[in-house]
């Protein structure tokens, strides 16, 4: 990985978490099951102080304390890719999106197919939230971490929202 100095294994709900991280921000956060960790730590320092702030963010969420994340970020990928990632930042917690509405986000309406393949290719998990993106018809389809991680995200931040709306 390009620029990548060291990596962070952080516990989650949905399983264990490999943040990758380099001088300019966050490069990957993957899921447990996406590929072996340990190749993915090959060549790099664990980096509890650097990746801290990445562990701590996510804790906040999974604990239901925070609903968007204040991170430096550095994913590396195209600039189609990069522009897609950006959009799926600007989804509203607990809400979806289709790969359609994502394709007009970035002034791309016919590019739903692409979209699709650039939301499999985030290397940012739950951060960049792909999980956010669901089927033209409001099908819960495609997840690298799996369709039940997904469904646990969703219904996780729609439970929170919910209850933050009834306490207003």
């Amino acid at each position: 990985m390009s620029g990548a100095t060291g990596y962070l294994e952080i516990e989650s709900p949905i399983g264990d978490l490999l943040a990758i991280g380099g001088p300019a921000g966050l490069q990957s956060l993957l899921l447990n099951g996406e590929g072996s960790f340990d190749s993915r730590k090959d060549g790099l320092d664990e980096d509890r102080d650097g990746l801290a702030v990445v562990a701590e963010q996510l804790g906040e969420y999974f604990a239901g304390e925070r609903d968007e994340f204040d991170l430096r970020l550095d994913p590396h990928g195209t600039e189609f890719q990069r522009a897609v990632w950006q959009a799926l930042r600007e989804i509203p917690y607990g809400q979806t999106r289709s790969y359609g509405q994502i394709a007009a986000a970035v002034a791309r309406p016919r590019a739903a197919r692409a979209v699709g393949g650039a939301n499999n290719r985030n290397p940012i998990a739950v951060i960049v939230p792909c999980h956010r993106v669901i089927g033209a018809g409001g099908a819960m389809v495609g997840y690298a971490g799996g369709l039940d991680r997904k469904s646990w995200l969703l219904g996780h931040e729609r439970a929170l929202e919910r209850s933050a709306n009834s306490n207003s």
